[in-house]
């Protein structure tokens, strides 16, 4: 609020220059648009991009109601054995750390629409008395290089919006990443864990039977010892399966945001099967630069700074400019009515320090673009040769070793049932294939982990051809023994 206590002298009457100046705050107002709050806190639009790239939408709980609707939602999911996708829609609505995520999408929309409101106007007044006369101030003040620079204030908050959806898109599909991992490691790990306590059964079957052959003098003490031996190593990787079950399944339930009764669901038995053949993807870097999130966002916010330097040049001399209504009455003299006009003199400050901040704030921008894009293009590439190892690796064991295995083991029980090989031989070839297996259940983990962090380093879902879930347990159980 200005202040005028002194006596002025007669001046000219200028009309028209509060006149001219409001309409052009007027007009600046109008020019920055009236960006306001949705009732969906422009989430909307995250949803949309997310379903699109990962194949589930995330939602946001709003209220109570729409909190019990996404735990229905939860609870529908969780009734049947939980998919890996299922995993990740049951994350996308239910972790709430996530969901806490959402509402930076909210915060940055309320300040955008703060960003193209006009400046609240300052009202002042002031009343002194002394002597018998009474003087009274009045005065109402807007700070018009706001009002002025309101459209490119606007625009550089509308460019942060983008930005922020984009980090929240970017932190939803680095979250359905996660869970797509853990729940690969919790379905390998209790798959490692079924076979696990098989192979112990049969440890401790034979362990018996070496002890009872052992007792009518049939083997050697050296044979029986490998036979115990066999029997406890089975026992410890019993306990270590144990224990992989126990984390892999908690980290899962932390990525799925479940307590409770909700911690009880259930997984299927097996990885999916290995697919047909690999997916065939050609200049993986054009396609990560293209569709990634981070680099995208890494973009925008470069271009948000620079719109920010161009604020800071633009108002670099200019701090302060108000322009407001001044009225000033006395008991013993006639109204007085004007208007008030404060700008802030640069004698100081020339306003250099902002500016070059700024300038320092968009060339760090500009790098961490290139950062960005050579990591984006590294991870890419990294990604996509370990998803192509881990295939070929998954499919020796599948099209090589397994087979070889079980031409192995069906040729030792021909000849143990025609009494060409010994019962120790037998025992051997059970030890060799149960170590098979359990390299095989490995290099399939190791090829759909790898298949979801090539997806995440591209930023996009990969057709994966004949992919298909495992049979049930049983038969693919007579399959590997």
């Amino acid at each position: 609020m200005s202040a005028h206590r002194h006596k002025r002298a007669p001046q000219r009457r200028h009309r028209t220059a509060p006149a001219t100046l409001c309409a052009a705050a007027l007009a600046s107002a109008l020019l920055a648009g009236c960006a306001g709050v949705t009732p969906d806190h422009g989430f909307a639009g995250v949803a949309d991009s997310t379903r699109e790239r990962i194949g589930a939408t995330p939602r946001l709980a709003q209220d109570a109601a729409a909190a019990q609707e996404l735990q229905e939602i939860v609870r529908a999911e969780l009734a049947a054995p939980l998919t890996m996708d299922g995993a990740v829609r049951v994350a996308l609505i239910n972790n709430p750390g996530l969901q806490a995520t959402y509402w930076n999408v909210g915060i940055a929309q309320a300040e955008l629409a703060q960003a193209s409101r006009l400046p609240n106007p300052a009202l002042g007044f002031q009343r002194v008395s002394g002597q018998g006369e009474v003087e009274i101030e009045r005065g109402l003040n807007v700070n018009l290089a706001a009002v002025l620079t309101a459209p490119l204030a606007a625009r550089l908050e509308a460019r942060r919006f983008d930005a922020v959806r984009r980090e929240v898109g970017a932190a939803i599909e680095r979250h359905a990443l996660e869970t797509r991992r853990a729940w690969i490691e919790a379905v390998a790990a209790q798959q490692s864990l079924d076979y696990a306590r098989r192979v112990h059964a049969a440890a401790e079957a034979s362990a018996e039977l070496a002890a009872r052959m052992r007792g009518a003098g049939n083997i050697a003490g050296l044979d029986l010892a490998r036979e115990q031996a066999f029997q406890a190593d089975a026992a410890a990787a019993l306990a270590r399966s144990g224990r992989q079950v126990t984390a892999a399944r908690e980290k899962l339930t932390r990525l799925l945001g479940l307590w409770g009764q909700d911690t009880q669901y259930t997984l299927p038995e097996r990885l999916p099967d290995l697919p047909d053949a690999p997916a065939e993807l050609r200049d993986v870097e054009r396609l990560a630069l293209a569709r990634r999130l981070d680099v995208q966002a890494a973009k925008a916010d470069a271009e948000a700074t620079a719109a920010s330097l161009g604020l800071s040049r633009t108002t670099r001399f200019v701090n302060v400019l108000e322009l407001g209504y001044a009225g000033k009455s006395e008991r013993s003299a006639p109204s007085m009515r004007g208007y008030a006009l404060s700008l802030e003199l640069p004698l100081f400050d020339w306003g250099g320090a902002r500016v070059a901040r700024a300038e320092a704030t968009y060339m760090q921008a500009l790098q961490r673009v290139a950062d960005t894009a050579v990591t984006a293009r590294s991870e890419a590439r990294e990604s996509y040769l370990d998803y192509r190892s881990a295939y070929d690796l998954a499919a020796h064991y599948r099209d090589s070793v397994i087979p070889l295995r079980k031409r192995i083991s069906h040729e030792v029980l021909l000849r143990y049932n025609g009494m060409l090989a010994s019962t120790q031989a037998l025992l051997a070839d059970s030890r060799e294939q149960a170590g098979a297996v359990n390299a095989y259940i490995d290099a399939l983990r190791d090829f759909w982990s790898a298949q979801a962090a090539l997806q995440a380093a591209l930023g996009d879902r990969i057709d994966m051809p004949g992919a298909q879930p495992m049979p049930p347990a049983a038969n693919r159980h007579e399959d590997h023994q």
